[in-house]
């Protein structure tokens, strides 16, 4: 278990003004209470206030929800510790606003303050600290995350773990850390009693994959740049035959026009894609295929149709794109699409 040192004799008086007021799910002193009732929102977990007496102790939790993420306020007085487990169903991206946290996410062990945030995977048992902290906490669901991985890299779905640290004074974790505040902004501006447009909603849920996915470091970080022609061991001439599968992912493949097109004979182009992408022309053109129907089921407006979708992508034999597309992302293509189709609105967490 991380040690702690009780510094729990500060005055605080952040719970004047939190973040997502009119979001309240949880505002207590009552240390059961405060885990009990956090925990239906996020998941159970251990807290433990440090100082025995817990006479600093209190706890508020607001919490706008979306669909397939949420934007939350998190406050403890005093010093806690909290042991969550691995998260299992959800990354949290912790962004504080005040006080420190210790944080150990599977072996690394990380100090966050306003300058550093934290980046907490499902699958990595996690311990935290927390030091009369108030952070602003993004919640992304797993199978969210985890799908579009599928998609940009080229594998099955399979777990993601990230870099736990975010230096967010700089680059890209400057840029995460503003959209969680401008999300925040957002729910608070819009109350939460107002809807949300799917077009809205789309554009966040791809505005954030697309911050954590494709700028954030994570097991899948290399795979996504070979898959997507960015590696920089890539030769220029598979650079150009990807984009050009990319450009062409709906016109029926002809190999001739490739090889030709890029300016290299067929056999070379096709242990090119074996050495450089693990892959078959044929299977990477597959799977760039199922990509772009991932991203239209989950993006294309209600009335728009899966067959629609598909044959317009190149499907002609439905059952074997539904076969393919399950093995790939976990889930049938309805699935996908009722998922995506649920009211995204701004709405209380679901509790047990």
């Amino acid at each position: 278990m991380l040690s702690a040192e009780a510094g729990a004799h500060r005055s605080d008086n952040r719970f004047a003004s939190p973040r997502l007021p009119e979001f309240c799910r949880v505002a207590t002193t009552e240390i059961d209470e405060a885990a009990e009732q956090i925990g239906r929102i996020f998941c159970p977990h251990r807290l433990q206030p440090v100082d025995r007496a817990a006479q600093h102790f209190g706890a508020v939790h607001n919490c706008a929800a979306f669909d397939g993420f949420s934007i939350n306020y998190v406050a403890y007085g005093g010093v806690v510790t909290i042991d969550p487990g691995c998260l299992e169903r959800f990354f949290l991206v912790q962004l504080p606003l005040s006080g420190a946290a210790r944080i150990r996410a599977g072996s690394r062990e990380i100090e966050s303050h306003p300058q550093v945030a934290s980046l907490l995977s499902p699958t990595l048992p996690t311990q935290m600290v927390w030091d009369h902290c108030a952070q602003l906490i993004l919640l992304v669901d797993r199978r969210l995350v985890e799908q579009r991985a599928a998609a940009l890299s080229g594998k099955m779905v399979q777990p993601i773990t990230f870099d736990a640290a975010i230096d967010i004074s700089e680059g890209c974790g400057s840029m995460l850390a503003a959209r969680i505040q401008e999300l925040a902004g957002l729910a608070e501006r819009i109350g939460p009693h107002r809807i949300l447009s799917a077009v809205a909603a789309a554009d966040w849920r791809e505005s954030l994959l697309d911050l954590l996915l494709v700028r954030r470091t994570h097991n899948l970080s290399d795979a996504v740049l070979r898959f997507s022609g960015r590696s920089e061991a890539l030769p220029r001439r598979l650079q150009r035959a990807w984009d050009y599968l990319q450009a062409h992912a709906t016109e029926p493949l002809d190999l001739v026009r490739l090889a030709d097109n890029v300016g290299i004979g067929i056999r070379a182009l096709q242990g090119g894609f074996r050495r450089h992408f693990n892959s078959s022309i044929s299977e990477m053109l597959l799977d760039l295929r199922l990509a772009q129907l991932n991203a239209r089921l989950m993006n294309a407006p209600p009335q728009v149709h899966i067959i629609d979708m598909a044959f317009d992508l190149g499907f002609t034999h439905l059952g074997r794109m539904a076969g393919a597309y399950k093995a790939k992302f976990g889930e049938t293509p309805s699935a996908t699409r009722r998922r995506a189709c649920a009211p995204a609105m701004l709405r209380p967490a679901v509790t047990n």
